[in-house]
Formats: C-alpha cells, sequence, structure tokens
C-alpha cells in the first residue's frame, strides 16, 4: 500500500471517529427544558431476526491483537521452539496456545467456553481460522507439556516476543528494570488433582511463584509448585532468569523486589557481585565492582522478618538515630477539596467498644546487618510505627512495631528504600488481575504439569493487552495526552481493557484480498485502538 492511500485512509478513519465524537457528545448534552412526561428508554415493539448476509462480531478488537502476535513473531516463535505435537493435523502449537488466549480476550473465562467460540462461524473467520481446539482437545494440549523444560520453553518463546516490544520502546524505558517476586495459593476444592497439598493457611491448592516487571506490571515468569511448598522456594533460580532477561533486553540497571522470605537464602551475596553488561547479552561477574557505577549493578530491596534480634538492636538504637517518615500525598486534589462524608464504620466500632489500631508516628532508621547465610553485610532499613490500641473512646496503650528492608543500594534514603518497598505491593494488584480478571491462575486440568501449562497460556492475554499498550504510538503534537491514554490503558484493570478494545462490535467484510472489520459504534478509546492499528500496519521492522 502506498504513504498516500495509507494516509488518505487514515485521514478518513479520523473524520469518521471524531464525527461519532460530535455526535455522542451533543446526544449527551443536558441543555435546560421543560419536564419529560415519559421516560427515558421507550423503545417498543421490538423483534429478532437472523441476518442472511450481514456477519457481525462482539469482540472485534480480537483482530487487532491477533494482527499484534503476528507482527511480533510470537506464533513462529512459539512453533519453532515448543514441540509437543508428533504430527499438525490440523492444529499447531501456536494453534493451541493462542486459542486459550484468545478465548479470555473474547469474554470466556474457562476451558468449556471455548465451545462457544468454536461454534461462532464469525469468530472463526475474523481469526482466519476454518476450525478452533475444543475443550477436550485443548485440555489435552495441556496434558502434553510432560516437564518443566516444555513450560519453560513456552514462556521464552513468549519473552523473545516480548523482548520486541521492549525494543520499540524510549530509550528512557531502558533505565531501569524492577522486578518483583511474590507467590500466591491458587485454592482448588477438587480431590483428584496431582500435586496439590495443604497450603500455609490450610487451603488446599498450589502455591505458584509469579516474577513480574513492576515497570508494565507484566508477568515474566511463573512458576507451579505443589501447595505445601514455602514461598522462597526456586525463587532465586527464577530472578536470575529475569535478570538474564532484563541483560538481553539492555535495561541498565535492575531492581529486585520481594517479601520476606525471599530475602532469607544463599543468592544476596552473588546477586551483589553481579553486574549487567553493557551490551546486554549475559550476566557477568567482576572482580573490582567498586569501580563499577550503579547503572550496571545488580540492586535488592527485600522485606525482611521481625525475628527478636533484630528488634533488639532496632531499641538499642539511639534516639537521634531515628528520623520521622512523612509520606507524600496519594494524589493531588485538581479542584476544590470536597468534604469527606461521615465514617460510618469509625462511629459503629466506637459505639461498640471494639478495640482499633491507629498510626501515631513513622521513624526510620537504619544499620548494618549480615544475614546467616551471607558473608557481606547489608544495610538494614528499620520502620518503627508508634501505635495506639483503642477500645470504644478509650486508649487503652501504645506500643512500637518494626518493619525491616535489606537493600544492597547504598545511593536511596532510608525513606526511599521504605516507599519503593512499599510499592511492591503492587504485585498484589497484578495476581488478583490474573486470578479474578483473566482467570489464569486457575486449574481446570488434571496434574501440576498441565495446570501449570495452562496459566502461562491463560496469563497470555494479560501480556498481549500490555503490549498493546506499550505499543500506542506517541504524537510529538500531542504528546502529553497520548503518553496519559497509554498510561491508562497500561494499568487499566482486564475487565476495563476487555470492554474498551476487545468489545466492539464489528462487521465482517471481505474484499480486495483484505478482511475488514467494519465497527458498528464508537467508544471513547476508538481512536487510540485505529493509532494502534495503524502502527501495526506500517513499517514493522526492528
Amino acid at each position: 500500500m502506498s504513504a498516500t492511500l495509507r494516509k488518505k485512509r487514515a485521514a478518513r478513519k479520523k473524520r469518521i471517529v471524531q464525527e461519532a465524537r460530535r455526535r455522542i457528545k451533543k446526544r449527551l448534552a443536558d441543555p435546560p427544558g421543560p419536564e419529560r412526561s415519559v421516560p427515558m428508554m421507550t423503545a417498543a415493539n421490538l423483534h429478532y431476526e437472523p441476518a442472511a448476509r450481514i456477519r457481525g462480531l462482539s469482540a472485534g478488537g480480537i483482530g487487532a491483537l491477533f494482527l499484534l502476535a503476528q507482527k511480533l513473531d510470537l506464533d513462529k516463535e512459539i512453533d519453532l521452539t515448543l514441540h509437543l505435537l508428533k504430527r499438525h493435523l490440523p492444529y499447531h502449537e501456536s494453534d493451541h496456545v493462542l486459542n486459550i488466549a484468545f478465548n479470555i480476550l473474547a469474554g470466556g473465562t474457562r476451558l468449556e467456553h471455548l465451545e462457544r467460540r468454536r461454534n461462532d462461524e464469525v469468530y472463526l473467520d475474523a481469526l482466519g481460522a476454518r476450525r478452533i481446539p475444543d475443550p477436550t482437545t485443548a485440555g489435552d494440549f495441556c496434558r502434553r507439556f510432560t516437564s518443566e523444560a516444555d513450560v519453560l520453553t513456552l514462556m521464552d518463546a513468549i519473552n523473545e516476543s516480548r523482548l520486541r516490544v521492549w525494543a520499540r520502546q524510549p530509550d528512557e524505558f531502558l533505565d531501569e528494570a524492577i522486578v518483583d517476586a511474590d507467590s500466591t495459593v491458587v485454592e482448588t476444592a477438587a480431590e483428584c488433582k496431582d500435586g496439590v497439598d495443604i497450603a500455609y493457611d490450610g487451603r488446599w491448592g498450589y502455591h505458584p511463584l509469579l516474577i513480574s516487571l513492576a515497570n508494565t506490571a507484566e508477568p515474566l515468569y511463573l512458576l507451579n509448585r505443589t501447595g505445601s511448598r514455602p514461598s522462597q522456594e526456586r525463587a532465586g533460580e527464577y530472578l536470575d532468569k529475569a535478570i538474564t532477561l532484563c541483560g538481553r533486553a539492555g535495561f541498565r540497571r535492575v531492581l529486585l523486589r520481594g517479601d520476606t522470605r525471599i530475602a532469607e537464602n544463599a543468592d544476596l551475596d552473588p546477586w551483589d557481585d553481579r553486574i549487567l553488561p553493557r551490551d546486554g547479552t549475559t550476566i557477568a561477574e567482576t572482580a573490582d565492582l567498586d569501580s563499577l557505577d550503579d547503572s550496571g549493578r545488580i540492586r535488592f530491596l527485600f522485606g525482611y522478618a521481625a525475628y527478636d534480634g533484630l528488634k533488639a538492636r532496632a531499641d538499642a538504637l539511639p534516639e537521634e538515630a531515628y528520623g520521622f517518615l512523612e509520606r507524600p500525598p496519594r494524589y493531588t486534589i485538581k479542584t476544590a477539596p470536597r468534604q469527606r462524608p461521615e465514617r460510618v464504620k469509625a462511629q459503629i466500632v466506637r459505639e461498640r467498644g471494639f478495640k482499633t489500631i491507629h498510626l501515631l508516628e513513622e521513624m526510620v532508621a537504619e544499620f548494618d546487618y549480615r544475614p546467616t547465610a551471607c558473608k557481606k553485610s547489608y544495610r538494614m532499613i528499620v520502620l518503627r510505627k508508634r501505635l495506639g490500641i483503642d477500645a470504644g473512646q478509650m486508649r487503652l496503650f501504645e506500643e512500637y512495631r518494626y518493619f525491616f528492608y535489606i537493600t544492597n543500594d547504598r545511593s536511596m534514603s532510608a525513606a526511599e528504600v521504605v516507599f519503593s518497598a512499599n510499592d511492591r505491593c503492587d504485585q498484589e494488584n497484578l495476581i488478583a488481575q490474573l486470578k479474578n480478571g483473566v482467570h489464569a491462575l486457575t486449574t481446570p486440568v488434571g496434574d501440576l504439569l498441565s495446570n501449570w501449562a495452562y496459566m502461562v497460556m491463560a496469563g497470555l492475554a494479560w501480556s498481549l493487552k500490555a503490549w498493546s499498550a506499550l505499543l500506542v504510538p506517541v504524537a510529538p503534537r500531542h504528546a502529553a495526552r497520548h503518553q496519559e491514554e497509554k498510561r491508562t490503558l497500561l494499568r487499566m484493570e482486564f475487565a476495563t481493557y476487555c470492554a474498551a478494545f476487545i468489545q466492539m462490535p464489528c462487521q465482517l467484510v471481505r474484499g480486495g484480498r483484505r478482511l475488514i472489520y467494519r465497527m458498528l459504534s464508537w467508544n471513547p478509546w476508538q481512536g487510540v485502538f485505529l493509532r494502534l492499528v495503524d502502527r501495526l500496519h506500517g513499517n514493522w521492522r526492528l
């Protein structure tokens, strides 16, 4: 397609979107007028009839993400590296992987919902497929993952496409990679699933470990484990894989963050001795770490358990060693501040004399500490909270509670260490989205490995969401607005994203050797969506 024709089509699309926006604004305007004598909703004499020739699809945005997967060579990478099928009659490995991810993007939440997809003729035509695997076949494919190496191969294939997305980001994107690690319990009531066990909180299920990039909330690696395993088991191994991935991407710094258990192992010293090479191809070690600047160092920041010995050391610090912690406001009020409503729950708690805990002050200090499994000493940041315990309106007593954080970063202040450690809690939101939004952390098949494979394939739906946000183009003329749209799309919940980007009613039309998704309605994100599609159709050479 010539550049002139592409510009004409882009201008036409922009004009149609702008006209639709003007029409809806005019329709939603609320000019003063007389009181209505009838309700607003007055449709009557409704009828339904099947269309003879016109074909439509409710999840019209699925085509853009399929185009995205093709442009990133995701399907080719999966077929090139993952070999689970002896013969491709008729499906390839990439067909199975994308089938599960697209089912979730199109609104499915279970393997059984594939039956709805495969019986939708328009959905099949939208993906250019004669047919797609049914739920039984998809479950059989999950069971073909017979070793951890197979699942790792799939994650590595997905991460190859992730590297291509990162390579198209602005240079400041590669300043620092913040890698978070945390585990969660995936509960199941089934009694015949291999690998389930009793977790630390008494629930039956699995105990997967998630390694994610905090910058973009992307899941990098997922390790499924039986429910009884400790949260820190093999965390160092998979954090090393994430470091290697970030090094290949060209990140100049890497910060590892995790909970208290991950810090209690022998990986801290090796991490402190490693550097990211300048060419970003592998992890290297150096004998003269003091001669390096912080741009190549691996830094870590982990919570640490409040052992009695640590609390005794914190108590022994002189009072002048502590400084007040002043937290910045969560947000800035852009308009006039509004009066806060009465706190009904707090009033009921006071009336009934329940015990409540109130934060009175926060203070921070630090000292050097060498963990038992390490040969080096690191900064131990102590956060001391003074709490008031009340019953009703009576103050019972006050007490101190301690929170500890260990880090090898010598440049951040103690307050900045605390704030960064608190930011790691955002990974809980990602886990919640993977559980309840994407429905990836579920157990639809029969054993640990097959459920692990399903979690990775279903989690690809979230990665496609993140990639579509990262690849939205930013025009210099509207840089501020476009950057804000990009950030909003990246942080958007999965259900909201699907409503904005996927659930676009479209008519499918074939003509001129093209498969055209003709949008039948307008929503506020349509302009952003079309900018992404235009970029995918443009010059895509890395």
